[in-house]
């Protein structure tokens, strides 16, 4: 049977990514027609910004989306096209596996938890505004039917995946409206899955206990925004974001991705010719202003030295290590702090193949 997806291969990095993955899901096995469209209209127009109905109209037509990674503007631009992608085709859960992969290098071992993200509200509602000027005003919503849908999709995933504990993330200590009520909601649920253990853990809390014992964890259940950054946490305890896939579920379609949003690097660009010049004359006139240099004294030629070494003499050797700390007037090595260089690691979305 051949099934037909919806690719939007994105920006930066993401075609290359989608490529990599359409070899990855060929070799699978799986007959798969793709529908390539790009999340935006025409990315180089003021007009592109928006998202792009016909690929809104794919995934709905498909139910099912590979997407690649996509660019957000950082402290201004166009809104995210990422979260109008979820809350247009009503996404709410966000599912992330992270468990360990054979031959990638990490600080843990045995790391296989599942963390469940709300994708529709939240801080992520967009709804923000300026009161008077340098008074900005950001509206965190908290729902309670987003709250028992994502709790009800969290519980029923660990009952069909033999998940046996939950924990809830929260900040309703300082929060104790909102946060509140996500609690409250999720408590609710809880109470109809006695086989599921159920706990619960404030933020802060929870992202230390995550990088001392990530073992301890079974699932986390969390809003938005906790969502997105202890995913992006737990990410970095098996090897990175490269290495780790998502997939934004609803009721009627859902999208894969991968765990990585960020987008290529621009090429270094060579200085323009007006600093080139004046890099130039800078460089003549220090040359100008160095003291000429003196004829070699006679004693220097009489210890066999040749002209060039009498008159640029070699300086008293040091070691590396001395040369290199009183340049960058550090501490010697033997007293500085040893820092551990931890490879970066990146993988296709290999693991999408599964969910397809």
């Amino acid at each position: 049977m051949r099934h037909k997806v919806t690719l939007i291969p994105g920006e930066g990095i993401g075609p290359e990514v989608a490529a990599a993955t359409k070899r990855v899901i060929d070799a699978a096995g799986v007959q798969i027609e793709w529908e390539e469209l790009e999340a935006r209209t025409d990315s180089a127009t003021e007009a592109g910004q928006l998202v792009n109905q016909g690929a809104i109209a794919s995934v709905r037509r498909n139910r099912v989306a590979l997407k690649g990674p996509t660019g957000t503007a950082i402290a201004g631009g166009a809104p995210s096209v990422n979260v109008a992608l979820r809350k247009t085709l009503d996404l709410y859960a966000n599912l992330r596996p992270v468990k360990n992969l054979p031959g990638v290098k990490s600080r843990f071992e045995n790391v296989d938890l599942v963390l469940v993200r709300e994708n529709t509200e939240d801080l992520y509602s967009g709804l923000e505004h300026e009161v008077v000027p340098g008074v900005v005003e950001s509206l965190k919503i908290i729902t309670e039917r987003a709250s028992t849908r994502i709790a009800r999709f969290a519980f029923e995933y660990a009952k069909r995946s033999s998940r046996k504990k939950i924990h809830a993330i929260h900040k309703a200590n300082i929060m104790k409206l909102s946060d509140g009520l996500f609690l409250k909601s999720v408590r609710a649920v809880a109470e109809r899955y006695k086989d599921v253990e159920y706990k619960e853990l404030i933020v802060d809390n929870a992202c230390m206990q995550m990088v001392l014992d990530p073992q301890q964890f079974d699932m986390l259940l969390l809003p938005n925004l906790y969502g997105d950054v202890m995913s992006d946490l737990a990410a970095g305890l098996v090897g990175g974001l490269g290495v780790v896939p998502s997939g934004n579920i609803g009721d009627e379609c859902a999208m894969f991705e991968a765990g990585t949003r960020h987008r290529a690097r621009h090429r270094r660009q060579r200085p323009r010719k007006s600093h080139r010049a004046a890099n130039e004359r800078n460089n003549d006139a220090r040359s100008s202003r160095r003291a000429p240099s003196r004829p070699p004294h006679r004693s220097s030629l009489r210890k066999g030295l040749s002209r060039r070494q009498a008159r640029h003499p070699r300086p008293r050797r040091q070691s590396n290590n001395t040369r290199i700390h009183r340049r960058r007037n550090l501490r010697p090595a033997s007293s500085c702090h040893s820092v551990i260089q931890t490879e970066a690691y990146a993988r296709p979305l290999q693991d999408v193949a599964t969910f397809l």
